[in-house]
């Protein structure tokens, strides 16, 4: 057992916290009132803790988990722990309660105050004096899992097997629901972690069995980000699910179809660790009842069945029960129907469906751009003729907000007859954060990456959510992806997908600014020069002379084909136009100003023009990178 902490001590994380208590008739807290790193030092003195070690006297079970609770506990509240960082204790041990409180009930209910749902326990006993029921139940009702070890066996290499499964922490808190209307009888569908090693297996019954697909939606936390993952799984063929050819069930008389068998086997396992936790007779037999008669059904030996060897003639005598419990392979569940239970009431039929809010703001296509003056109530718009490759800057404020959005061009050829050399559109959309943590996000027709220190890719062919402390990025599959910043700052991306694309037209990307609250005063770019100014319209008279309009005249210069506009000082001439955006489904009304918007934007096109995708700075400032 030495030998596998030592190993299990090298494989801790840097990120990593602990300490050790041991316990006998007193206990011995190696490092007192904290939790220290994992350091060379710290390691190093650890190994010589643990190998100064003796077993003596006797074992003060219930205030060794009293004094470890506590450790931890004070250590989350004092240091600020994240709420989804996963914390917890491994108790190991090798005998039955046999100083201070020895009462194995008394002992379940003081380890169920002192942890308090805030960490999971873990439990190993090794050799046959140990108390297996007690220690099942306390990782049980702990949402931890228990191992039991013989004296003639390995222990060193169970104990190190045993921490690998639990000693990469990938994901807490997760939840799989189904639509209420489409399955029933599901067995645990909540799990307090997920580690790099362990596995999630969840079974049901489908209501409609003509459908083809089954909506599923996924929800978990890690130390930096809350995801939500949403999809549509194909549902197998039943042809595909039989096993035939398996021994014991190719007579006929087996149900051949292994799901049902596997959900009767989750079901079976979860009525007897039900079982395991009640304290009340009554129930517990009605479990029994409940667990013997799934088992029977579906060819299962448990505590509470015979096993009959047709060949040899013989059969096992059932084992005794204070001998013999359930086992609790797998990570702990909280408690839930036993009755089999539909998927709670957290998925609605067409949820996904809403249509976004979003502003005029915008730039899409090929590409066209239009700007939003809610309070003079009318829109601007104009082209840009860019070269493919290029990559424009659309908000630069990366002084101010930290943000910075820059979108590369991809060529395609132009529509015949058109007086275009060819067309352009945003093949990618790089957005920048460094407030308050670095960030970016990598957004194309098929992908989204998200670093924010650590590297995450989604598919825009799944809808998701990913939040973090400072960003949040909802993906809605195939068609837009909404990206908010510190709640003040919000952009959405529309996907545009040609099933048959004509030859000028390519999978492309839209940006749409839709919160701007965040952004500053000097924020610039093709968009963002605009978003805290206004402009005036001016109606031209024959002697050139210009008179500011007011916005209840706006409608009678429409039809006049030479109205100005005054922005920042200069005179812009433009026409009345009608533009579709929002993925062709809507049009807006707006002054359109020609000659790649000569005069309306400051400077001209090559200003706008980044040297990579990254790149956060602007020939109106200072150029940086990220």
């Amino acid at each position: 057992t030495k030998e596998a902490l030592f190993t299990i001590l090298q494989d801790l994380r840097p990120e990593d916290h602990f300490n050790i208590i041991g316990f006998s008739n007193r206990i011995k807290v190696w490092q007192q009132d904290r939790l220290v790193p994992v350091t060379p030092n710290n390691i190093r003195d650890a190994k010589k803790y643990i190998h100064n070690m003796s077993p003596t006297g006797g074992t003060n079970i219930n205030e060794a988990l009293q004094t470890g609770a506590k450790l931890l506990n004070d250590y989350i509240a004092q240091n600020d722990i994240d709420a989804r960082s996963v914390s917890l204790i491994i108790f190991l041990t090798d005998g039955r309660p046999t100083v201070g409180e020895t009462q194995s009930s008394k002992i379940l209910s003081n380890t169920k105050d002192a942890i308090r749902d805030k960490f999971c326990l873990f439990t190993i006993g090794i050799g046959n004096d140990v108390d297996h029921k007690l220690l099942e139940r306390m990782a049980l009702e702990n949402c931890g899992m228990t191992r039991l070890f013989q004296e003639d066996e390995d222990a060193a290499s169970h104990l190190k097997g045993f921490y690998d499964e639990i000693g990469t922490p990938l994901l807490s808190d997760i939840r799989v629901d189904y639509p209420e209307d489409d399955v029933e009888q599901v067995t645990q569908n909540f799990f307090p972690n997920y580690f790099n090693g362990s596995e999630i297996i969840i079974a049901g019954k489908l209501i409609n069995r003509t459908s083809d697909k089954l909506h599923v939606e996924v929800t978990a936390s890690n130390s930096k980000k809350y995801i939500l993952l949403k999809t549509e799984v194909a549902i197998d063929l039943p042809s595909r699910n039989d096993i035939r050819g398996v021994p014991g069930l190719d007579d006929g008389k087996g149900d051949n179809n292994y799901i049902e068998r596997a959900w009767s086997y989750l079901t079976i396992k979860e009525l007897l660790n039900s079982r395991l936790k009640s304290d009340d007779s009554q129930e517990k037999d009605n479990l029994m009842e409940k667990a013997k008669s799934m088992a029977l059904a579906y060819n299962f030996v448990t505590p509470f069945t015979v096993l009959k060897m047709k060949e040899a003639g013989l059969h096992s005598e059932p084992p005794q029960e204070e001998f013999i419990s359930p086992s609790t392979d797998g990570i702990g569940e909280k408690v839930q129907s036993l009755q089999g239970h539909k998927a709670p009431p957290g998925i609605r039929r067409g949820q996904d469906k809403q249509r976004i809010k979003i502003s005029k703001t915008s730039a899409d296509g090929d590409p066209h751009f239009v700007i939003d003056f809610p309070s003079s109530k009318f829109s601007v718009c104009f082209n840009i003729d860019g070269e493919p490759g290029d990559i424009l800057r659309l908000v630069s404020d990366h002084k101010e907000s930290g943000v910075t959005v820059n979108g590369q061009l991809i060529g395609a050829p132009a529509p015949p007859n058109g007086h275009k050399k060819h067309r352009t559109y945003f093949s990618t959309i790089t957005i920048l954060s460094n407030k308050p943590e670095r960030s970016y996000l990598e957004i194309t027709p098929r992908r989204v990456i998200l670093d924010d220190g650590e590297r995450l890719v989604l598919s825009c062919g799944r809808s998701a959510v990913v939040r973090s402390r400072s960003l949040e990025v909802s993906i809605s599959a195939y068609s837009n992806i909404t990206v908010t910043i510190r709640d003040s700052i919000s952009f959405v991306i529309l996907i545009h997908h040609y099933r048959k694309p004509a030859p000028y037209q390519r999978n492309h990307l839209g940006f749409y600014i839709s919160n701007s609250k965040g952004l500053s005063s000097d924020s610039h770019g093709l968009l963002g020069q605009f978003l805290n100014h206004e402009v005036k319209l001016l109606q031209e008279s024959l002697n050139t002379s210009h008179q500011e309009v007011g916005q209840n005249q706006t409608e009678a210069l429409k039809a006049n084909p030479t109205n100005t506009l005054k922005v920042k000082g200069r005179l812009v001439p433009v026409v009345w136009k009608q533009r579709r955006i929002f993925n062709g489904q809507q049009e807006v009304d707006c002054w359109f100003a020609k000659n790649n918007a000569d005069k309306l934007i400051d400077g001209s096109y090559k200003d706008y023009v980044a040297s990579h995708p990254f790149d956060t700075g602007s020939t109106f400032g200072t150029i940086n990178g990220l």
